[in-house]
């Protein structure tokens, strides 16, 4: 029978690269003393863009039992970024290559049982040209930041080195509320010399512990080699995993059995259901409709990065649950098993993707590394019955346009669809992307990353934008994968604008945006960007360095946002009452307006004791204008009597003389991301005249890496620009048109500032 044996525990680490660090008697007395999960980055990953990147070692020191000796003695990574070479005794056992899948070695030819063997591993975070992701919007935390095990297995098994699956495969045929027809498929490996037969038996217990149904083969195992079998089960009017409303699972028991002796075992919850998406009506599990209100989740944690526990994924998902979410977009990578684990058991619907983000590799086109994490991903992962779609690329045509990145997300939804023809394929098209592109025909169905209202325009924008696509591609079922604008707790405001980073506009820019998507039944998903902030170590903005700012809840989980209970109004049926803008204390006006998040009926408010107004609203927000305040503080009170049941929340204002500036950006701080990446000259003096663009010439029609790969464009560039290539954020920007830059920062590409690009750019012939 297998064993798993967890070794987190006294890990000797050291941050960086040293020589003979495989040697059994190598000296680590000067080394840190750790424990996994484990990251070089916990701190200096989320406060700035310079970060520790580079190889790391880790030592450690373990001993198999001499009674196993005869079994196959495996090493199991979880989560180990990004590229991970690993030796015992001195000895190389192999590298793997990618940060977020569970990979395993076969260390039995060298381990020396029953006494101390020698483990080192080398892990690198250095960004290389043929591992995912190459850049993205968030920090690429170092280390051994998921749990390791030593597996113990007979010498014949369940396959262990199946891309890090389990080796097991329960395929749903079909599934109905009257029978759930399964094919359970197995990869058995005989790491002995000699045929072996063995009889694969097939449990399926319900919740209860009760076998509501079963299969069995005998399997003849040619000697040392894997063999794949397959036994179909059928369970008679099964209970279905139903999401949130009841998220029913059973236990797959499979055993290998050897006359009397059962040489291995897997137990592997799983749930039966059946789903689909409707272009014109969204998506329905289970012959139902269920609104697919979704957000996205990072993995890291202020001064933990990914170094997380089990505490840390349920604390998470208990914010997701309370929020009112169906749906959550694990981006954009894999994740921990044992967070897909807790969304199999809460019922909620999940996207997993693969990091093929952002920009593909220069020199490696045929995409070999990707499609190994998403052979990974799905292999790993095919069992939870949480998982729904596959995600083979988020925003990759920041790479610009290329036929072979073209080529290759094919590829990537043909080798999804050959590895699980049972779920859908989808991805997430950066927002610039033309509504009538190919990209949006190459998967099942598809997400657009909008940030109208943010990034570009205005949050009102996104109306004309969704019904335009609908319009023009009604067969596309079309989802939203990421939308959301920052939100900094330090700053507030009476009239809150775009890109000024309060509190109180990311609030509004969340109300004004979900009263368009859920008018719109067509959106197939919706998935507010992000649940939590996250470390991004190439911004810089709103005075936050190294920090993504975009979520309901702080980087730390300690304060939800007031955009969080804006959603719970309008997602969770546990009842509350929210007064928003408790942060902005100190008001310089005479009257204030009081707004209230609730899912409610109604609700009363009270200022310093006194009853001023009772409302009720059809949009779960309650405004109650023309409060007034008295010197000093004043305390408001909103209160509701939901059957019986009294709700209450509390505000605390203290009028002052004049208005406390803290609570404003500071104004080299606004302007949004794009804010701080230019040195714009004066140009007062400029006068504006027509100028004609033709192909012939260059242009800002040009993406950034056009024009500085031509030495007479990228003069020009630097001439009005400054050195924008020098700037972390110009990989991100690279592939993108000036103009389309531009858009998202009209108050410094002003009329003259692309008057006087064009008037030099287009002297250049192409």
């Amino acid at each position: 029978m297998r064993k798993s044996i967890n070794i987190n525990s006294n890990w000797k680490f050291i941050r960086q690269d040293v020589e003979n660090a495989i040697a059994p008697d190598f000296n680590t007395n000067s080394w840190q003393e750790v424990n996994v999960p484990h990251t070089w980055n916990a701190i200096d990953g989320a406060n700035g863009f310079d970060f520790y990147k580079g190889a790391c070692w880790y030592r450690k020191d373990f001993v198999i039992d001499s009674l196993e000796q005869g079994n196959r003695v495996y090493i199991e990574f979880n989560g180990s970024n990004s590229i991970t070479d690993v030796y015992v005794n001195g000895h190389h056992l192999g590298q793997h290559r990618g940060g977020y899948s569970i990979f395993r070695f076969d260390l039995t030819e060298i381990v020396k049982f029953g006494k101390m063997n020698t483990l080192a591993v080398k892990v690198d975070n250095t960004v290389v040209d043929d591992v995912y992701p190459q850049l993205a919007d968030f920090t690429f935390y170092g280390g051994i930041y998921r749990d390791v095990n030593l597996i113990i297995a007979n010498q014949v098994h369940f396959d262990l080195m199946d891309y890090g699956s389990k080796g097991v495969y329960i395929v749903q045929e079909e599934v109905s509320e009257n029978l759930a027809s399964l094919t359970i498929k197995s990869k058995l490996v005989n790491d002995q010399d000699e045929e072996k037969k063995v009889r694969v038996w097939t449990d399926i217990l319900n919740a209860s512990g009760k076998t509501v149904a079963y299969g069995a083969k005998e399997v003849f195992l040619a000697a040392s080699e894997t063999t794949e079998v397959e036994i179909p089960v059928v369970i008679k009017n099964p209970i279905l995993w139903n999401g949130k409303k009841n998220p029913y699972l059973y236990d797959a028991r499979l055993s290998l059995i050897s006359f009397n002796d059962t040489i291995d075992e897997l137990t592997i919850p799983f749930g039966v259901r059946y789903f689909k998406v409707d272009p014109e009506k969204g998506f329905f599990l289970n012959g139902e409709h269920l609104p697919l209100n979704g957000v996205s989740r990072h993995q890291d944690r202020k001064d933990m990065g990914w170094a997380i526990t089990k505490k840390e994924h349920r604390e998470d998902m208990e914010l997701i649950k309370e929020v009112g979410a169906t749906s959550i977009r694990l981006a954009h990578y894999q994740h921990d098993q044992f967070f897909y684990d807790l969304c199999d058991q809460e019922g909620m619907v999940v996207w997993a993707e693969i990091p093929f983000i952002s920009v593909m590799s220069k020199t490696e086109l045929e995409g070999i590394n990707a499609k190994q994490q998403m052979t990974e991903l799905i292999r790993q992962n095919f069992n939870h019955p949480s998982i729904m779609f596959w995600g083979i690329q988020n925003e990759i045509q920041i790479s610009g346009e290329r036929q072979e990145l073209r080529r290759l997300v094919n590829e990537l939804n043909e080798l999804t669809k050959k590895e699980d023809p049972t779920r859908l394929t989808t991805m997430a098209n950066v927002m610039f992307v033309p509504d009538k592109d190919q990209y949006n025909y190459v998967t099942d169905i598809v997400g657009y990353n909008k940030y109208y209202g943010w990034y570009q325009g205005k949050a009102e924008d996104f109306a004309a934008w969704l019904d335009g696509f609908h319009k023009t591609n009604p067969n596309v079922s079309l989802g939203i994968s990421e939308y959301g604008a920052e939100g900094i707790l330090q700053y507030h405001s009476n009239d809150p604008k775009v890109k000024d980073y309060t509190e109180t506009y990311h609030a509004l820019y969340h109300e004004t945006v979900w009263g368009i998507f859920s008018k719109r039944p067509y959106l197939w998903s919706t998935y507010v960007w992000n649940m939590f902030d996250f470390g991004a170590n190439i911004r810089d903005e709103g005075g936050v360095k190294g920090r993504n700012n975009k979520g309901l809840v702080t980087y730390d989980r300690r304060i939800k946002k007031d955009a969080f209970y804006m959603y719970k109004a309008n997602w969770s049926d546990e009842k509350f009452v929210h007064i928003t803008s408790k942060r902005f204390v100190d008001r310089a006006d005479d009257q204030i307006t009081i707004k209230v998040y609730s899912n409610c009926d109604e609700v009363t408010i009270y200022a310093n004791g006194t009853e001023i107004a009772t409302k009720t609203s059809d949009n779960r927000v309650f405004i109650f204008e023309n409060v007034a305040l008295k010197e000093g503080i004043n305390e408001i009170n909103v209160i509701s009597n939901q059957d019986g049941i009294i709700l209450e929340d509390t505000g605390r204002f203290n009028k002052v003389a004049e208005p406390n500036l803290s609570y404003e950006a500071p104004e080299e701080d606004k302007g949004g991301v794009v804010g701080n990446w230019f040195k714009m000259p004066d140009m007062e003096d400029v006068e504006v005249e027509e100028i004609e663009i033709t192909d012939d010439v260059y242009s800002t029609r040009d993406t950034f890496k056009v024009l500085m790969e031509n030495e007479e464009t990228k003069a020009i560039l630097e001439k009005y620009l400054g050195n924008f290539s020098e700037h972390p954020m110009f990989g991100m920007a690279a592939g993108m048109q000036v103009d389309f830059i531009a858009s998202m920062a009209p108050e410094q590409f002003t009329e003259k500032m692309m008057f006087l690009l064009n008037k030099d750019l287009t002297k250049i012939k192409k």
